[in-house]
């Protein structure tokens, strides 16, 4: 099965969700859904990942990952793609500076988890991403808190969208970014991997 770049019409408002999906699992489908309800959203894209910089350890074989993310996300609005491994990009302000030459005519936002709002200020460009695209937060178990004291949070201060305007996030102008406190669903990638129940590791 191939992935690839999805079709986006003119005008549309993309949501992109990007990680190593190691593996994929209900929380990451819960705040997909919560992200198209919440920000306005004509479509989401994950973008699943060749690797994440941030982590010594290298994930499962790319394609086991997709596949089990195209079983967990069934969506009539949500596309699984690996667009990063066929742009070569490592890292995410080079796949947003690619995407954005590719669909001139498309609106992305970027979407997050609260927990990687809270660190997101070692991610390479961050504050290219925030001046690029606007940012949808989506809270998750333990991480709301963390992520509005967050050096992102302070600096980029004036540009939030309260969470019950969420809606403009999509036609807002970077910088711009909305938290919302979303139904907790306490699955993690993490723990799935402790008990064995995803065994396709690579290394």
């Amino acid at each position: 099965m191939r992935y690839q770049f999805p079709y986006a019409g003119r005008g549309q408002v993309i949501g992109l969700l990007g990680g190593s999906f190691d593996p994929a699992h209900e929380g990451h489908a819960h705040i997909t859904r919560e992200a198209l309800k919440r920000f306005g959203l004509d479509r989401v894209w994950w973008l699943v990942s060749p690797g994440n910089p941030l982590k010594s350890r290298g994930p499962a074989p790319l394609e086991d990952r997709l596949e089990r993310a195209a079983a967990v996300m069934r969506h009539p609005k949500v596309d699984i793609t690996d667009i990063e491994a066929h742009l070569g990009t490592r890292y995410t302000a080079q796949t947003l500076q690619k995407l954005r030459r590719m669909y001139p005519d498309v609106r992305f936002v970027w979407l997050m988890g609260a927990d990687n709002m809270a660190q997101f200020h070692l991610w390479q460009d961050w504050r290219q991403i925030m001046e690029t695209v606007p940012i949808g937060v989506l809270a998750r178990p333990g991480q709301r808190i963390s992520a509005r004291m967050s050096r992102a949070a302070a600096l980029y201060a004036p540009y939030r969208i309260p969470g019950r305007f969420g809606q403009l996030l999509g036609h807002a102008t970077a910088p711009a970014w909305s938290f919302v406190n979303v139904p907790m669903n306490e699955t993690s990638s993490t723990a799935i991997r402790a008990s064995g129940a995803w065994s396709t590791q690579s290394g």
